[in-house]
């Protein structure tokens, strides 16, 4: 008989996942030193204070943290203009690229330490019943709320 596949669980995060709004995530812009750096990607908020030569003050990536960053991380683009959740109008591949980024580098090196508002809200203020956590496969938002 085959043997049993081991299942392996990543161990809980060490922060409780939180629900990050645009001025909260503004606040861990990478400008204060000792502050953590958050990014955040397809409404997952990332802590990518580990790759501070990249995102801290002054460094190649900084423009992309201490908000959703969605749209320049799709385009490779640090304008500030694709600077935000928005990915309207992006092409198959930008979104193909997107993807890659978020699940090959984001998922793959940082901690996710929440979500931003916009993702888990409707614009209503009422829970977005599609949501479910990247960390957390077997969450239902129906169970929560």
């Amino acid at each position: 008989a085959a043997a049993e596949p081991e299942l392996r669980l990543r161990p809980p995060a060490e922060v409780p996942v939180r629900l990050f709004t645009e001025p909260d995530l503004a606040r861990y812009d990478g400008q204060q030193e000792g502050q953590p750096i958050y990014l955040a990607v397809k409404g997952v908020v990332f802590d990518v204070t580990s790759g501070k030569e990249f995102y801290g003050k002054g460094a190649p990536y900084n423009a992309l943290v201490g908000k959703d960053s969605t749209r320049g991380v799709a385009k490779m683009s640090l304008d500030p203009k694709d600077l935000t959740h928005d990915i309207t109008g992006l092409t198959e591949e930008e979104l193909k690229s997107l993807d890659d980024i978020f699940n090959n580098v984001y998922k793959a090196k940082y901690p996710i330490v929440g979500y931003t508002s916009r993702r888990i809200l409707n614009e209503d203020g009422s829970p977005n019943l599609d949501f479910k956590p990247e960390d957390q496969p077997h969450f239902n938002i129906k169970d929560e709320f």
